[in-house]
Order: C-alpha cells, then structure tokens, then sequence
C-alpha cells in the first residue's frame, strides 16, 4: 500500500497535507491523531470513497482509478461513523453488507458475530452502539481479501470485547493479511502495532517501528514543577552529556536522554542549586500519548 504526493481539500480547509507512506504486506500499522487530523480522510482516499484531488494511491498493488472500485474489491473498510439500516436485523445487515463478496464470507461473519456474542436475530435498532461497532468489525474482518482498513473500530467497545476484537485482528495479521488500523487507544496500538503513523493537522509528524517508539520513551524524563517556580533560563543546567534536548512546557519540562540509564542525569538534577526541586520525576512509565504531547507538542488521543 502506497501513498505519493496525496493532497486534499473540503473547500477552504486543508485536510491533508502532501503526504507520502510507504506500508509494506504484512502487519498492523496504527494511525493516530487528534480528531480533525486527517485519519479518516486518508482512510477514505485508500479506498475510493474520497475522489483524488492530488496524488496518487495504490493498494494491493492496484493504482488508484475512477471510482476505486477495483480497489475496495480487494480490500474491506470499516468507517469510523455508524451509520446502519435499523430496521434490520443483524443476520440481515451482515448480509446486506457483504453483497458481493466470495462464497463463505457471511457464514464466516455469522460466526464472528457469534463469538462476540452479538445476537443476530434482534434489529439493529436496538442494539447497542458497541454492538454496531462489532458488526460493522464482522462484516470487515470476514472476506478473504489481503488489505483491511479499520477505522476506530474498537471505540465504544469494553475492555473484554476490545480485547476480543485485538484478538481476531492478530490472527488475522498472523496470515499475512495488511492491516491499517486507527484507533483513540494507544494501548490498542502498542500492542497491536509493529509500526506507528502520527497525524496532526493533516500532517506526518512521526512514522516510527513501534519498538523505536518504546524504546523512545524508556528515554525520556519529566519533570513537575510547582507552579511559577521556573525562571527564565533556569533549566538550562539540564543540558550536559547525555540530554538530547530539554523542552519547557509551563511547569513541566521534558528531557529526552541519549541514552537508556537515567543515572548520570538524575545525579546532575540532584546537585543543580540553582533549580527548584521537581515536585515529581517520571522515567521509564511515560504513555504513547505522553511520548507525542513531549516530542511534538500534540495530543496522542
């Protein structure tokens, strides 16, 4: 799956910026951002339902053209919003929903829906936003296709479903299946994920291997200040052998080491006279969010 060049507009709004993604066969890639980032707007330009204004898309080695048809032949997406027929009943939108597909695709979303515990029998209006979710997840991760495109398709699941649902998208990747997956749960990410695409303001402002991006916040310290304790300049005595960078942010500061023993740092920090003492220190338990809000100054959820 490739992106060249992709640039879009709704009318005087930016959406996305020329972007550029090389992702290989094989694996699950998170996308993550802030709402209005762009996400979803990648998400449709891949499979045709956001005409090409600049640039140019490939997936599963087939070139963005017309309509994209011959794309999503070859691919399954599952849209962010929820929008279903609920007059329905389940088992009836599954299979309105895979009109198409090859033989034994909606026997296997049927049994998907069971493993979720999803009652088919019932209409879809009365079913739960959750549970919405989990259809639209069944309906996507049945045909046997090489590429899916996920869409937020764990938000408003529990804890226990959301885990269900990580499951079948693992063994999924474990067959070899590409899978790009945007998600508001960055613990979904990091345990899904082998590779990491951040957005924001229609932007690529990180595309890292998920490993990079531990091992990146095993390195950073942050510091908690009382508030107006700070002057101008006085975190300065941070800087020294083995700080890649020091960042002030109001009472909080951000240090990104060189390297992965915290030591020689703490001990300057301990020594520094003309700094105030930190309220609090964190090192090693720093969150993906936390990791984005330190190295590009965005939220990560």
């Amino acid at each position: 799956m490739s992106v060249h060049g992709l640039e879009h507009r709704f009318g005087a709004t930016q959406a996305l910026h020329r972007t550029d993604l090389e992702i290989p066969a094989g694996g699950v890639v998170g996308l993550l951002g802030p709402n209005g980032s762009g996400k979803s707007t990648l998400m449709r330009l891949l499979t045709g339902l956001v005409p090409l204004q600049q640039g140019k898309v490939n997936v599963d080695g087939v070139p963005m053209a017309g309509d994209g048809l011959e794309i999503r032949r070859r691919t399954t997406y599952a849209p962010g919003e929820l929008h279903l027929y609920s007059e329905l009943k389940g088992g009836e939108h599954l299979r309105f929903l895979l009109r198409g597909r090859r033989d034994g695709s909606f026997d296997r979303a049927r049994s998907i829906a069971g493993e979720l515990g999803l009652p088919l029998d019932r209409r879809v209006r009365e079913y739960s936003h959750g549970m919405k979710r989990q259809l639209l997840f069944a309906a996507a991760i049945a045909p046997d296709v090489r590429v899916r495109i996920l869409d937020e398709i764990s938000e408003g699941l529990d804890p226990a479903k959301r885990s269900q649902v990580l499951d079948l998208i693992d063994a999924d990747a474990a067959r070899g299946t590409t899978i790009l997956l945007s998600s508001h749960h960055l613990g979904e990410v990091d345990r899904s994920c082998q590779r990491l695409v951040f957005l924001n303001a229609g932007r690529v402002v990180a595309d890292e291997s998920s490993e990079e991006v531990r091992r990146r916040a095993g390195r950073l310290v942050r510091l908690r200040f009382a508030p107006g304790a700070l002057t101008p300049g006085s975190t300065g005595v941070l800087q020294g052998p083995g700080v890649e960078s020091v960042e002030e942010v109001e009472d909080r500061v951000n240090v990104m080491l060189s390297g992965d023993d915290p030591r020689a740092f703490l001990g300057r920090l301990a020594a520094a006279t003309d700094l105030p003492a930190p309220t609090s220190v964190e090192h090693g338990r720093i969150s993906l969010g936390e990791l984005y809000r330190a190295l590009y100054g965005v939220e990560g959820t």
